[in-house]
Protein backbone atom coordinates (compact mmCIF):
# COMPACT_ATOMS: atom_id res chain seq x y z
CA UNK A 1 0.00 0.00 0.00
CA UNK A 2 1.06 3.55 -0.65
CA UNK A 3 0.49 6.91 1.03
CA UNK A 4 -1.46 9.69 -0.63
CA UNK A 5 -3.36 12.88 0.10
CA UNK A 6 -6.87 13.66 -1.12
CA UNK A 7 -6.48 16.90 -3.09
CA UNK A 8 -9.87 17.06 -4.78
CA UNK A 9 -13.09 15.42 -5.83
CA UNK A 10 -13.97 14.24 -9.30
CA UNK A 11 -17.46 14.75 -10.70
CA UNK A 12 -18.55 12.59 -13.60
CA UNK A 13 -21.91 12.86 -15.31
CA UNK A 14 -21.50 9.43 -16.89
CA UNK A 15 -19.79 6.41 -15.36
CA UNK A 16 -19.42 2.76 -16.23
CA UNK A 17 -22.13 0.71 -14.56
CA UNK A 18 -19.82 -0.72 -11.88
CA UNK A 19 -18.93 2.83 -10.73
CA UNK A 20 -22.53 4.02 -10.29
CA UNK A 21 -23.01 5.51 -6.82
CA UNK A 22 -19.29 5.52 -6.00
CA UNK A 23 -17.28 8.60 -5.03
CA UNK A 24 -14.21 9.47 -7.09
CA UNK A 25 -11.33 11.49 -5.63
CA UNK A 26 -8.07 13.00 -6.84
CA UNK A 27 -5.02 11.64 -4.99
CA UNK A 28 -1.53 13.13 -4.74
CA UNK A 29 0.93 10.26 -4.08
CA UNK A 30 3.29 10.84 -1.14
CA UNK A 31 6.58 9.27 -0.06
CA UNK A 32 7.36 8.06 3.48
CA UNK A 33 8.19 11.66 4.53
CA UNK A 34 4.86 12.90 3.10
CA UNK A 35 6.45 14.76 0.18
CA UNK A 36 4.84 14.66 -3.27
CA UNK A 37 5.92 11.56 -5.17
CA UNK A 38 4.46 11.64 -8.66
CA UNK A 39 1.47 12.85 -10.60
CA UNK A 40 -2.02 13.03 -9.15
CA UNK A 41 -4.58 10.43 -10.27
CA UNK A 42 -8.25 9.50 -9.84
CA UNK A 43 -9.31 6.73 -7.46
CA UNK A 44 -12.49 5.15 -6.14
CA UNK A 45 -13.22 6.11 -2.51
CA UNK A 46 -15.48 3.73 -0.58
CA UNK A 47 -14.48 5.25 2.79
CA UNK A 48 -15.87 8.77 2.33
CA UNK A 49 -12.51 10.45 2.97
CA UNK A 50 -12.32 14.23 2.75
CA UNK A 51 -10.07 16.69 0.93
CA UNK A 52 -6.83 17.20 2.87
CA UNK A 53 -6.80 13.77 4.55
CA UNK A 54 -3.80 11.47 4.35
CA UNK A 55 -4.86 8.05 3.11
CA UNK A 56 -3.33 4.84 1.93
CA UNK A 57 -4.32 3.39 -1.41
CA UNK A 58 -3.78 0.41 -3.64
CA UNK A 59 -3.53 0.15 -7.41
CA UNK A 60 -3.97 -2.56 -10.05
CA UNK A 61 -5.82 -5.80 -9.42
CA UNK A 62 -5.96 -5.27 -5.66
CA UNK A 63 -7.80 -1.96 -6.10
CA UNK A 64 -10.60 -3.57 -8.09
CA UNK A 65 -11.47 -5.84 -5.16
CA UNK A 66 -13.14 -2.99 -3.24
CA UNK A 67 -16.00 -3.08 -5.75
CA UNK A 68 -18.34 -6.05 -5.40
CA UNK A 69 -18.74 -6.68 -9.10
CA UNK A 70 -16.27 -9.24 -10.35
CA UNK A 71 -15.33 -7.45 -13.57
CA UNK A 72 -14.74 -3.71 -13.19
CA UNK A 73 -12.23 -1.15 -14.55
CA UNK A 74 -11.03 0.12 -11.15
CA UNK A 75 -7.30 0.89 -11.25
CA UNK A 76 -6.88 2.72 -7.93
CA UNK A 77 -8.82 2.74 -4.66
CA UNK A 78 -8.60 4.34 -1.22
CA UNK A 79 -8.03 1.52 1.28
CA UNK A 80 -7.78 3.42 4.56
CA UNK A 81 -7.53 6.79 6.28
CA UNK A 82 -4.31 7.51 8.22
CA UNK A 83 -4.86 8.66 11.80
CA UNK A 84 -1.26 9.09 12.97
CA UNK A 85 2.22 8.85 11.51
CA UNK A 86 5.29 8.48 13.76
CA UNK A 87 8.65 8.88 12.05
CA UNK A 88 11.94 8.02 13.73
CA UNK A 89 15.46 8.87 12.61
CA UNK A 90 17.90 5.98 12.09
CA UNK A 91 21.29 6.61 13.69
Amino acid sequence: MKFGKIIGRVVSTQKVESFEGLKLVLIQPLDERLYSAGDAFVAVDMLQSDVGQIIYYETSKEASRVIEREMNPCDAAVMGIVDTIALTENK
